[in-house]
């Protein structure tokens, strides 16, 4: 993979380096309109890509920073999840409420679960593999990975977004059009609490150390963290707009958030807690985003622009 000149960066200070730093851009040949969810395989070191507008999911090779494999048959493409104990790729398809099953080598279709509708984002489930996928007008629903199968559905006030699983079995959703953080027993199958973000259009959703949960809004344009025990907001900032995903990092000193106004904002731990850190810019709607902790690496989806640029992967490092 080739590497890329480091962008502006507006920030606190004058280090040398921005807090990230574009090391790599894959291009997406071929690919137009919306760009949605990534997953990884870590063991061969791919990167699968939602690509909505193009009813495609790309698999990419990290080594070589190409496409291997463009998985065609999906209808606006959502989620993406890599099922590491079966060896299987799920995708979530919005335009028809499904959800397919591929091979993880060779990406060979298994199986087709019918949902209903919109199916979105995906989560493994840390404790027992299980695929979860929100859905619908309100909707978490529970697969076995092994068979393919629905084992559950779990219902919530309306369509969910962005959400996280905690070691816990506790899963924590956004949940924008009813104005709520659903908090989601997994085991028992039911909603068992709701806080109130602070504003609307909750989307991005992330889940660090020391029981903190952070979401972003839209309107406000925030960040907004809360205490995953008590549901009690810790703090909250003032970000970029049109976010659509939020990480904290490995060491949880620093949290992403990407946003479709063209930016990464950088927030980082002192002894007093969180602040920002500046901004990294990345290109108008490249909103989504993966932070991959086992390899330090944030990866931004930005899609294609008539008069600017094609689709591409920004893979940025961490600076100092």
């Amino acid at each position: 993979m080739l590497a890329c000149a480091a962008p502006l960066w507006s920030g606190r200070g004058l280090a040398a380096e921005p807090p990230l730093v574009l090391e790599t851009t894959i291009p997406l040949d071929g690919v137009g309109g919306r760009i949605d969810h990534m997953a990884v395989d870590l063991k061969r070191k791919r990167l699968f890509v939602a690509e909505l507008g193009n009813d495609t999911v790309d698999a990419i090779d990290l080594a070589s920073g190409r496409v291997v494999q463009r998985i065609t048959g999906v209808k606006e493409p959502q989620g993406v999840a890599y099922a590491e104990r079966q060896d299987r790729l799920f995708v979530a398809s919005a335009a028809d409420g499904t959800v397919h099953a591929f091979t993880g080598d060779g990406f060979a279709a298994m199986a087709t679960i019918p949902l209903g509708d919109d199916a979105d984002n995906i989560r493994i489930d840390p404790r027992n593999g299980a695929v979860v996928v929100g859905y619908g007008s309100g909707g978490l629903a529970v697969i076995d990975p092994a068979t393919a199968t629905k084992l559950a559905d779990i219902k919530l006030a309306d369509h969910p977004e962005s959400f996280q699983i905690a070691p816990s079995g506790l899963a924590y959703v956004n949940v924008p059009d009813a104005k709520q953080i659903a908090v989601v027993d997994l085991d028992a199958r039911r909603q068992t609490a709701s806080w109130k973000p602070g504003g609307s259009a909750n989307f991005p959703a992330a889940l660090g150390s020391e029981n903190l949960f952070a979401t972003v809004l839209r309107n406000p344009t925030k960040l907004v963290l809360i205490d995953a025990v008590s549901g009690a907001q810790v703090a909250s900032f003032a970000t970029c707009g049109d976010a659509d995903d939020v990480f904290f990092d490995k060491t949880g000193a620093r949290i992403y958030v990407s946003c479709g106004s063209g930016e990464v904002a950088v927030f980082t731990k002192t002894s007093d807690g969180f602040h920002p850190l500046g901004t990294i810019p990345t290109a108008s709607g490249a909103r989504t985003s993966l932070y991959v902790p086992d390899w330090d690496r944030l990866f931004v989806a930005r899609r294609a622009s008539l008069l600017a640029h094609d689709a591409a992967i920004l893979v940025f490092r961490p600076g100092p």
